[in-house]
């Protein structure tokens, strides 16, 4: 059995810095890298780019909203398909044009935030960045919730989905995740995630917070790399897959 472990990064800007990037990239198979708008800028993305190179990690684009104040945590109501579209299309080919100075390939597509929240519930968001993949880089993986309007949309526009769940976060009913703002909605406990992510993938399944047992593909699992005690999170995570006899690798290669 292998897995891919996925991790948002190059979540800094300017000298402010967001997490531990170079720990995560000893850790993740695969990562997605902020593209200017809720966070990143383009030394940040080419350093992150260079790193992922020489630790034989892949490299996607994390495009968000335009809400730097806000982390891209904030819906951005009233825009339209076309401007949803040329947001995305205008991230992905940020981190595509720089990756290019690393000689290093992006691979795939994770929305991010509010954006990814919006677009797991609103079909016309959904359609909009599935339409801005596709016309970017037909050949990009989209990142998805499974049971989503994402899902959905990337199978309508003939995308190569990967299906991703959280080790971190709490799932309602309806396979969304839980709004950070719920008490409980974002998991600290190392050794629980370690374990929660091995039933995970064993069973192709995640267990809402009601105890609803909700089965689905399982690609990659992320782990957020902005989360307190993340790199001791993503140790556990790794140590608990080897002793269970499950591989680490980026989706991108299998």
């Amino acid at each position: 059995m292998v897995i891919d472990l996925n991790s948002d990064l190059g979540e800094g800007f300017g000298p402010w810095q967001m997490g531990n990037d170079d720990a995560m990239l000893g850790l993740a198979s695969s990562v997605n890298v902020a593209c200017g708008f809720h966070a990143g800028d383009s030394d940040i993305m080419l350093k992150t780019a260079k790193l992922a190179k020489a630790r034989g990690v892949g490299i996607g684009a994390h495009p968000g909203y335009r809400d730097l104040h806000g982390f891209g945590r904030r819906p951005v109501p009233g825009l339209t398909a076309s401007e949803i579209e040329t947001m995305v299309a205008y991230q992905i080919g940020a981190l595509q044009a720089v990756s290019a100075l690393a000689d290093y390939k992006v691979t795939h597509v994770k929305a991010h935030g509010a954006l990814s929240n919006v677009g797991c519930a609103d079909d016309m968001t959904a359609r909009a960045i599935a339409a801005a993949i596709k016309a970017v880089d037909r050949d990009l993986f989209f990142v998805v919730l499974p049971n989503t309007a994402l899902e959905r949309a990337g199978e309508a526009a003939g995308l190569k989905l990967i299906s991703e769940v959280f080790a971190d976060r709490a799932y309602e009913d309806d396979a969304q995740l839980m709004a950070r703002s719920k008490p409980g909605s974002v998991l600290h406990d190392g050794q629980q995630i370690a374990q929660r992510v091995v039933r995970m993938v064993q069973d192709g399944a995640v267990t809402a917070a009601s105890g609803k047992v909700i089965k689905m593909k399982i690609d990659t699992v992320c782990i957020h790399g902005d989360t307190p005690g993340a790199v001791d999170i993503a140790r556990q995570i790794r140590a608990e897959l080897d002793r269970s006899g499950i591989a680490v690798a980026p989706f991108s290669r299998r």
